[in-house]
């Protein structure tokens, strides 16, 4: 300890010392070989996001890549799927514009939800106490009818219940229960 770090004396954790070369990845499964990965990411970036791909191949787009997608589902161009084949979007879904799915574990999107414009959904995260930063993730679930409003966040492990609000700009980092809206104060009503 040095004399800048008042550590346990004072209530205080003492700090993590990184190494990150010591990293291992352990623990995450991409879930395809190499090469399917490699077309996933010639196809997100040189057709699936541009403006000009119809609204109506991006659902197909995942479907060729093992994401189950349900009926007349909207995805605006600008939306990133980071793993198709670890998605799951039910009937009636909008997605906008911008919009990113970190989905290093499974995302499920269920009928009647709406991800708004640059909203993110990120299944990834790190231990904060491990010395070497190994993944710490876990998957999201979003319940029938409910919104992540424009440049929301819903962070791993996270159920957003029936009907529940994601407010603009918001950080979902624990459930929210049915009905649920969570604004950028924390408050829950």
């Amino acid at each position: 300890m040095n004399a800048s770090d008042p550590g346990p004396a004072l209530g205080r954790r003492p700090v993590v010392e990184r190494s990150l070369r010591g990293f291992t990845g352990a623990g995450y499964d991409k879930g395809r070989p190499v090469l399917v990965q490699a077309a996933w990411f010639a196809v997100l970036h040189l057709v699936f996001v541009k403006w000009w791909c119809p609204a109506r191949w991006r659902p197909a787009l995942l479907r060729a890549f093992g994401a189950r997608v349900g009926q007349r589902v909207l995805i605006r161009h600008g939306v990133r799927v980071h793993w198709p084949w670890k998605l799951e979007i039910g009937d009636d879904v909008w997605i906008g514009e911008g919009a990113w799915i970190l989905n290093l574990e499974p995302v499920t999107i269920a009928d009647d939800c709406c991800v708004s414009q640059s909203a993110l959904l990120c299944t990834g995260g790190h231990r904060p106490r491990s010395a070497t930063f190994e993944f710490d993730n876990g998957p999201i679930r979003l319940e029938p009818g409910s919104w992540v409003a424009a440049r929301a966040v819903v962070l791993r492990g996270v159920t957003v219940g029936r009907g529940g609000v994601v407010g603009a700009g918001a950080v979902a980092h624990r459930d929210l229960a049915p009905g649920t809206v969570l604004t950028t104060s924390g408050r829950t009503a």
